[in-house]
């Protein structure tokens, strides 16, 4: 047997595999996921703390498992905090959750904020992007952004 054929045969049998595997990944719709609440939290030295509450909609037909997320919090166009959480949970088909999330704003990061302040801009309707990861293992991570405007006491 010659070489081309051989080759013809391996490609063949690449495509095929390639082809089943893209049918394993379910088709899924993008979770639908918002800020719904920021809480205070105990603090350290030169960091503050909340708890950011993202409710999780699941507009699909089959549970979504996570275990873990981490979340970064820009307002104003700069990082202000960030969080992770090892929370292990399942979205249920079509139904909804609320995760609660800490997250850590350090003192340099607050200051950060402070100095981009405007004196006509005050600490409401600030514009906040929400980006972060539900894990969900090998394959099963998802990515989420939401954004909107935040009112700070």
């Amino acid at each position: 047997m010659s070489p081309r054929p051989i080759r013809t045969l391996i490609a063949g049998l690449a495509m095929i595999f390639a082809l089943s595997a893209c049918a394993l990944f379910p088709n899924r719709d993008p979770l639908n996921i918002n800020v719904v609440g920021i809480e205070p939290l105990p603090s350290q030295d030169l960091e503050i703390r909340f708890a950011v509450k993202l409710r999780l909609q699941n507009p699909n037909d089959n549970d979504i498992q996570y275990d873990g997320v981490a979340l970064n919090l820009d307002v104003n166009g700069k990082l202000l905090a960030s969080g992770v959480s090892s929370q292990k949970g399942t979205i249920t088909r079509f139904s909804e959750g609320v995760l609660t999330v800490p997250v850590t704003v350090s003192a340099f990061a607050a200051l950060r904020q402070a100095v981009g302040l405007t004196e006509q801009q005050r600490l409401d309707n600030l514009p906040y992007e929400l980006h972060g990861k539900l894990a969900g293992g090998l394959f099963g991570t998802l990515r989420f952004e939401d954004s909107g405007t935040l009112s700070l006491p």
